[in-house]
């Protein structure tokens, strides 16, 4: 993700680290030096976390950033890496397109669930895998297209 939008979804994983931290450390100094624990701290920074990691993954993090196991890939000439590009990412988007409908109903049927202590429903907690799935949907469909067409080669899936 580029440009403004791009920035924004930055500045979101920006929020949401900077919350998870100043959670954590309201809980060591109410904990440690207070000696008066607060519950809802573990809650917020649990729930920063999957958010920042799903959110990050989906929305900032480039194609380039990723993290993978490629000691074979990086073996392989250029038009037999477009191949194993346009496979690998086919295969996440028909898992995840696949999911989706599920994760869904899923996430949906969650909101009867509230969280223990911030009272936040669960369908909320949730809702971030499905902006990861779709997320993940488009970037990997973008690299399927780049494959095929030739477009973007080297190391992108």
């Amino acid at each position: 993700m580029t440009g403004w939008l791009g920035r924004r979804a930055e500045d979101v994983l920006s929020a949401l680290l900077v919350a998870m931290f100043v959670a954590f450390m309201l809980q060591v100094v109410t904990r440690y030096v207070l000696n008066a624990p607060l519950s809802w701290t573990a809650e917020l920074s649990t729930l920063c976390w999957v958010w920042g990691i799903l959110w990050g993954a989906g929305l900032v993090l480039r194609d380039e950033e990723e993290i993978r196991f490629d000691v074979l890939y990086g073996l392989l000439p250029q038009r037999l890496r477009r191949v194993a590009d346009g496979i690998a990412s086919a295969a996440v988007v028909a898992v995840f397109t696949w999911s989706l409908p599920a994760m869904v109903d899923y996430v949906t049927f969650m909101k009867v669930e509230t969280s223990a202590y911030l009272g936040i429903r669960f369908d909320i907690l949730y809702s971030v895998y499905l902006i990861f799935a779709v997320a993940m949907i488009v970037r990997h469909a973008a690299i399927v297209w780049r494959s095929v067409t030739g477009r973007g080669l080297g190391r992108i899936a």
